[in-house]
């Protein structure tokens, strides 16, 4: 009796149907979130900014936590994905007005400051009760990291979108570097895919090249130049230099973004982050790029676009 015939893999999917597929659910996704921003309605938008926030931060370090855990490293999961919400939740208190409060940069600074330090205390208390980890400095150091590689980076979007002495600027702002991050991402892949011959890291990303690179860079570049040019009424500070310097520093920070997520995933032994997307994979491979140049995007914003001294 012969054996039955083992059953083939499904043959991987070319990359335009990867690219396709990435493509659509990151303008799916981007359209909610920015639709809601725009939808005239502060209630709305800042109710919905709000739950994507916390949804992208919880997930985030949900995923984040998962390659810990599947490096065999310990961590205090449920502590961090708390902290890092209520930071969330924190900064946009300060910032909306909800508290009565003002949310200047530097008060919410103070705000951070503090949230850190009494997170950092509260971790070291939960060694302290802790009847089975018996690695306090590892447990410690992987969640603090965790709180700040997603929730701690990602803030920063929500210091753009309340931009203070500039109402309802923001999210011009916001759009902006979301725009401009995802072109580099399509540059790099796009380019990459079509004539990338030399690898940049491959022991980090083998499908990373140096065409793809440079791809990004030209690719946001460009986007960065035709989007303040088109939307120079919303945003009159960002000058043809800014949005050409801002396009290359935006660019090569999402590419080294999406290196350093990759190192992650490479040590954990898993292609994606998760399976939240399609194509895409999970919160933390939608965010990699985006992570790095939210603090960029707002210390350009605040210190040099919105600084009297640089404006002609």
């Amino acid at each position: 009796m012969s054996e039955p015939a083992p059953i083939s893999a499904p043959p991987a999917p070319s990359k335009g149907k990867v690219f396709l597929r990435r493509l659509t659910s990151t303008a799916i996704l981007w359209s909610i979130v920015l639709g809601a921003m725009f939808s005239g309605s502060k209630i709305l938008s800042n109710g919905v900014f709000l739950i994507i926030m916390l949804v992208l931060a919880g997930v985030g370090l949900i995923e984040f936590y998962g390659l810990v855990e599947k490096r065999n490293l310990v961590c205090f999961k449920k502590w961090g994905i708390f902290s890092g919400l209520l930071l969330m939740l924190g900064t946009f208190l300060h910032f909306s007005g909800i508290l009565g409060i003002a949310g200047t940069p530097a008060r919410v600074n103070d705000f951070e400051t503090t949230f850190l330090i009494l997170f950092v205390l509260g971790l070291c208390i939960r060694q302290f009760v802790s009847k089975t980890n018996t690695a306090g400095i590892l447990a410690i150091s992987t969640t603090l990291f965790g709180l700040m590689y997603v929730p701690w980076l990602l803030n920063f979007i929500q210091k753009i979108y309340f931009f203070p002495g500039h109402e309802g600027q923001g999210k011009f702002y916001v759009l902006y570097f979301i725009l401009v991050t995802k072109f580099s991402d399509s540059g790099a892949y796009a380019v990459g895919s079509l004539i990338g011959k030399h690898k940049m890291i491959p022991r980090v990303s083998p499908g990373k090249t140096w065409e793809g690179f440079g791809g990004a860079i030209v690719v946001s570049t460009l986007a960065s130049v035709a989007f303040s040019y088109f939307a120079r009424s919303k945003m009159p500070e960002m000058t043809f230099v800014n949005a050409i310097i801002l396009g290359v520093i935006l660019s090569i920070s999402a590419v080294i973004g999406d290196l350093i997520e990759s190192i992650f995933k490479r040590e954990a032994g898993v292609k994606d982050s998760g399976s939240f997307f399609p194509g895409i994979g999970g919160i933390l491979d939608l965010l990699d790029s985006l992570l790095f140049n939210a603090p960029l995007m707002y210390l350009y914003l605040r210190h040099v676009i919105m600084n009297p001294a640089f404006q002609a």
